[in-house]
């Protein structure tokens, strides 16, 4: 019998938690009462094409003033409080997956629509989504040629007809 040659490892094992995508918040305070909510991809062992970190999407303004409720809510439920003084700077604040893939293509939808009723029905209907869908709007929205385009199929598809 001929011994079997060992077989080695090709790649060193890692930790679930450092091979999935890394996601963070970034809170601006642009004034006494106005803030900048985005949400950045970091560098990550999943991500390998993405070196530095990478802007998803972001809301501020009026818009956020109308989800900003359901935004802090999601937050709490996954733990984060967004309580910090006014004049000390917000560092970025470490997301799940899921809760980045939902509050990022909340914030590509509703940026640049103007009516209040829908904008509610859009957020409310990507609050429904699944993970899967979340994340296949939110791939589509930002690796498409035509971006513009999914982002008004789906505020189609999660208004009501003649609202």
């Amino acid at each position: 019998m001929t011994p079997q040659p060992q077989q080695t490892a090709r790649f060193a094992p890692t930790d679930p938690r450092h091979s999935a995508p890394s996601y963070e918040l970034r809170v601006r305070r642009l004034g006494a009462a106005l803030s900048m909510y985005e949400i950045w991809q970091l560098p990550a062992l999943s991500t390998p094409q993405i070196a530095a970190p990478t802007r998803v999407a972001g809301l501020k303004g009026r818009n956020l003033e109308l989800v900003e409720h359901r935004v802090l809510r999601r937050l709490s439920q996954a733990g984060i409080k967004l309580t910090r003084p006014a004049d000390e700077p917000m560092h970025g604040l470490a997301l799940s997956e899921d809760l980045a893939l939902h509050l990022g293509l909340t914030f590509r939808a509703l940026a640049p629509m103007r009516s209040r009723e829908r904008m509610r029905a859009v957020a409310a209907g990507i609050e429904r989504m699944d993970r899967e869908e979340a994340a296949y709007w939110l791939g589509m929205a930002m690796h498409r040629r035509r971006p513009r385009r999914v982002l008004a199929a789906l505020r189609m598809l999660l208004t009501e007809p003649g609202a």
